[in-house]
């Protein structure tokens, strides 16, 4: 049995039931000594003193506060919390929010296996690490300045923009966000504002060209 985890204990944090079994499976055959899961920020946040995990492995979109504000909430009550970020999202500007915000760690969730229980030991070990897929891309926006027009957006709005320029629906999206849809319309009016786009077109297009969403 690999055991290059051993004897960690982590914190797993997505929405998606059948993800966590994935990740909870691959953790513990990796050596994890105990798995605890969140399928929020908040249930997060309400877990963490109580696990006192070594890693805190969280997914990016989810409903409620979302994991960037929780990432921000964490390290604000427990500064030495180790986060590792996991992220469908493959572009240069979440995951500089995501370190920005205290994390110590991300990863696309296209990654192989391996990268995970690497990123997951190195983050233990008190490292950074980010996928080396997006290491060349977020170190070019570094040097340059974040100008891409999504960077003028708030965390929870750049969720909200990230949902809806995938043609998903803004009741949709306040189902999945347990939002009321008039305060999703409300970043969506503020969205359209600062990215000057007027439709759900122009907002997927911009998608396309800033790479939040990839092409079929």
């Amino acid at each position: 049995m690999n055991t290059i985890l051993n004897n960690l204990t982590v914190l797993l944090v997505d929405d998606h039931p059948l993800v966590r079994m994935g990740f909870r499976l691959l953790l513990e055959g990796a050596g994890v000594a105990q798995v605890t899961e969140a399928a929020c920020g908040e249930t997060a946040l309400s877990l963490y003193d109580e696990a006192r995990p070594d890693v805190v492995v969280m997914d990016i979109s989810m409903p409620g506060m979302g994991g960037l504000a929780a990432l921000a909430r964490l390290r604000a009550r427990q500064p030495a919390a180790r986060v590792l970020v996991l992220s469908a999202c493959h572009d240069a500007i979440i995951p500089m929010r995501a370190l920005k915000a205290g994390a110590l760690g991300y990863l696309s969730k296209r990654c192989q296996p391996d990268e995970l229980i690497k990123a997951v030991q190195q983050v233990a070990r008190q490292q950074r690490y980010l996928d080396p897929e997006l290491a060349q891309s977020v170190a070019l926006a570094q040097l340059t300045g974040d100008s891409d027009p999504a960077g003028t957006l708030t965390d929870k709005e750049l969720m909200v923009f990230l949902q809806l320029s995938q043609g998903r629906s803004v009741s949709e999206v306040a189902h999945d966000f347990h939002l009321s849809p008039s305060t999703i319309g409300t970043h969506l009016t503020h969205i359209k504002q600062k990215l000057h786009v007027h439709n759900a077109a122009e907002m997927t297009m911009l998608a396309l060209r800033s790479g939040f969403i990839e092409s079929c």
